[in-house]
């Protein structure tokens, strides 16, 4: 039997959220003593592709939908299905369950592969065991990770997506040192239906630059205290200074300050940095949800009372139109 992983690939290679889901995929694999497969859709290297057997990926699958096809969900679901339905392809055995990060296209994907298939699909593990073929136990997040919830699913391929602060990224690998020519690629190209490649999106460039605020090790967030779409420049120095990334709360975007693909919180994209900067953010129970993965987190607030100040590891209280240029100095200096 073989356990068979999605993995997102950009520019730089395999996505940090692929690298967890991985590491989840090589654990319920190992349960039941199975082998570990990954797919991806595009060329058959994967830049650093030296994670794919450092995470025990026994055998890779480059997903063929067209050179000229963006993301399209479901193409993308029904070559899951088709190499599902192979068997795995070749010598791997049946496919006993399809892993994806729980990205916004591990979700998608998934989704479309169950509609596909008629399996039901859990989203959001956080672990994921056999207890005997068809049947799987799982723990996963429910209620934005505020809650941990225990539960078995009943399935012939168990749909399994991989909540962002699952693991560490650095569990995806088992470290033999081996190199992608340990694992055999071969070149998947599946028979797509009418309309399978009709939706389509792309991303800009904008949006592809920079650090991802689903992965980075460091959040700068701003919040209704920054005072306007002006105040966030600072922000982002501050979050360039620090390699990392710009995050607002609701109200930011719900202003128009900011674009929605940078809100943290239950409606927006889960965060779990090694540092949350919390500048000027009160911090409401649905930001507090996107969050609450975050290792060490600051606040930075006028009001000691704020929920956010109440929840840091660390606070400043006191002006962040004085407290950040602050910072900024401090960091220039350092640099220099």
């Amino acid at each position: 039997m073989t356990v068979l992983c999605l993995v997102e690939v950009d520019a730089d290679g395999i996505r940090d959220p692929s690298l967890r889901a991985l590491a989840v995929a090589r654990a319920l694999a190992e349960s039941a003593g199975e082998d570990l497969a990954a797919a991806w859709v595009g060329a058959e290297t994967v830049g650093d592709s030296g994670w794919l057997a450092f995470a025990g990926v026994g055998r890779g699958y480059a997903i063929d939908v067209g050179a000229d096809a963006g993301y399209a969900p479901v193409a993308w679901a029904r070559a899951l299905a088709g190499l599902a339905a192979a068997d795995g392809g070749d010598e791997s055995g049946p496919v006993s369950a399809v892993v994806a990060a729980a990205t916004d296209r591990g979700n998608e994907v998934l989704a479309h592969l169950g509609a596909i298939t008629g399996q039901p699909m859990a989203a959001n593990c956080v672990s994921a065991s056999w207890i005997e073929p068809g049947r799987c136990q799982l723990v996963r997040q429910r209620w934005a990770g505020s809650l941990l919830e225990d539960a078995v699913l009943d399935s012939p391929v168990a749909l399994l997506t991989v909540a962002a602060d699952a693991v560490p990224a650095e569990a995806g690998a088992t470290g033999d040192g081996g190199r992608l020519a340990d694992v055999p690629v071969s070149r998947y190209e599946p028979v797509l239906a009418d309309g399978d490649l009709l939706v389509q999106a792309t991303e800009s460039a904008d949006r592809r630059a920079g650090v991802s605020l689903a992965t980075a090790r460091v959040v700068v967030g701003g919040g209704r205290g920054v005072g306007g779409p002006e105040g966030f420049t600072m922000l982002e120095e501050l979050a360039d200074l620090l390699g990392g990334a710009l995050g607002v709360s609701r109200v930011v975007t719900s202003q128009g300050w900011r674009p929605h693909r940078q809100q943290v919180g239950q409606t927006g994209t889960k965060i779990s940095p090694e540092l949350y900067l919390a500048c000027g953010i009160s911090g409401a129970i649905q930001h507090m949800a996107g969050c609450q993965g975050a290792k060490t987190i600051v606040a930075i607030n006028t009001d000691p009372d704020a929920p956010m100040v109440a929840k840091a590891d660390y606070a400043v209280i006191g002006d962040l139109h004085q407290v950040i240029p602050a910072l900024i100095e401090a960091l220039r200096e350092r640099r220099t």
